[in-house]
C-alpha cells in the first residue's frame, strides 16, 4: 500500500497588511514539507485546489513542478484538479510538462472540488455541475490516448485534428477519479476503468464498502482487470509521539477551522465528543500515535475490501510547520513500515 500525504497549502490570513511575505513563507514551508515526505519515504504528495483566501493552491501544478525540482522519489499529484472549471487541454498539458520536469512522477486526481467558487470565476454555471463534469472528462482521457483530437461538445469549442502537446514522460499519465459518497461516481470510474480516490472526511469508513463494491462491479462489467482497477483513500489525519498529544495538538485548530466552514454550509458546531467519535475505532479519522494508526489503516483497508493507498489530510488544523514536519517524519518513518509490513 502506497502512504502520503495532502495539502491544501493553508495560507495565514490574520494579518492582510503583511499578507504577501506570509503567503511566500507558507508555499516556502510547503515545499519544505514535500522534500521531507520524499525524504523520509512516503510514495505520494498531493496538491488540491481551491479559489479561497484561506488557500494557496490555486495554481497548483506550479506548486509541483517546484517541488518536483527539489524531490527525487516521491508521486507528485493534485488533491483534486477542479474538472468542471478548467478546460481539459490545459489540464493535460500542465501535467505533462509536470510529468516531463519530474520524470514520469506526475499524476492527475480529478473531481468536482467540494467548493464552489470557481464556477462563478470562469464563467460557469453551477447548474450545469454533473454534465461540464461527464463531457471534459471525456475529451481529458481521450487527449490522454490519442496525440491528435477530433473532438466536439457543448461547453468548449470543438477540436479539429488538433494534435496537443506536449506529451508526459510516462507511457499511460496516471489519472485518478476522485470521489465523495454519490454512486454515479463511484460506477462511473469503474466503468472507464479509473482508478478511485475517495475522501471519506467523517462518518465511518467501512460504510463505504457497497460503493466500493459497486466500482469493482461496474469495472469488472466494463471488462477491466482487477488491478487497473485501484482504490485510495483520503481522510483527515495526525500523528504525533502519542495519541494524547496529537490530539490536544491537533482538535483546537481542527476546531475552528471546521466550525467555519460549517457556517456556509449550515453544518452544526464542532464539538469534542464528536470529533472523539469520529477518532474512534471504526471513525474516519486518523489522529494518534504511529502504531494506533498504522492498525486503523490496515483495518479501514480490510473493511472496504483492500486499499492501494492511503493520504492524511493534516494541514487545516493550524498546526505548526514543526509540528507538521514531526508528523510527516513519524508517518514516513514508522506509520509506512508498519501498515507495509502488515500487507506482506
Amino acid at each position: 500500500m502506497e502512504i502520503g500525504i495532502d495539502s491544501f497549502a493553508a495560507a495565514n490570513v490574520g494579518n492582510t497588511s503583511e499578507r504577501a511575505k506570509n503567503s511566500a513563507h507558507a508555499l516556502d514551508e510547503l515545499l519544505q514539507r514535500i522534500v521531507k515526505s520524499d525524504e523520509v519515504g512516503l510514495d505520494y504528495f498531493g496538491v488540491g485546489e481551491h479559489h479561497r483566501a484561506e488557500f494557496l493552491d490555486s495554481a497548483n501544478t506550479v506548486i509541483l513542478a517546484a517541488a518536483a525540482a527539489l524531490t527525487k522519489h516521491i508521486k507528485l499529484s493534485s488533491a483534486v484538479t477542479v474538472l468542471s472549471a478548467a478546460d481539459p487541454v490545459r489540464i493535460f498539458q500542465s501535467f505533462a510538462t509536470l510529468d516531463l520536469i519530474s520524470k514520469g512522477r506526475a499524476e492527475i486526481v480529478v473531481g468536482r472540488g467540494s467548493f464552489t467558487e470557481a464556477f462563478p470565476l470562469f464563467g460557469y454555471n453551477l447548474n450545469d455541475y454533473d454534465e461540464l463534469f461527464t463531457e471534459k472528462l471525456e475529451l481529458l482521457l481521450q487527449i490522454k490516448q490519442t496525440e491528435v483530437i477530433t473532438w466536439s461538445g457543448k461547453y468548449r469549442a470543438p477540436l479539429h485534428a488538433q494534435a496537443i502537446y506536449p506529451r508526459p514522460f510516462q507511457d499511460d499519465l496516471p489519472i485518478w477519479l476522485g470521489v465523495g459518497g454519490t454512486p454515479a461516481s463511484f460506477a462511473r470510474a469503474g466503468t472507464l476503468g479509473m482508478p478511485l480516490m475517495v475522501a471519506i472526511i467523517g462518518g465511518e469508513t467501512h460504510r463505504f464498502r457497497p460503493l466500493i463494491d459497486l466500482y469493482r462491479e461496474a469495472g469488472k462489467r466494463a471488462g477491466h482487470a482487477p488491478e487497473k482497477l485501484k482504490v485510495g483513500l483520503h481522510s483527515l489525519g495526525y500523528v504525533s509521539q502519542t495519541t494524547e498529544k496529537a490530539i490536544s495538538e491537533y482538535y483546537p485548530g481542527y476546531a475552528k477551522t471546521f466550525t467555519r466552514i460549517g457556517k456556509e454550509r449550515g453544518w452544526p458546531p464542532v464539538t469534542f465528543d464528536r470529533f472523539a467519535a469520529q477518532n474512534g475505532p471504526t471513525g474516519a479519522y486518523l489522529v494518534g500515535n504511529p502504531q494506533e494508526i498504522a492498525e486503523k489503516i490496515v483495518r479501514h483497508s480490510e473493511s472496504l475490501g483492500g486499499i492501494d493507498r492511503f493520504t492524511f489530510q493534516m494541514d487545516n488544523a493550524d498546526l505548526s510547520h514543526a509540528q507538521l514536519l514531526n508528523s510527516i517524519e513519524l508517518i514516513g518513518k514508522e506509520v509506512a513500515p508498519l501498515v507495509r509490513a502488515a500487507n506482506s
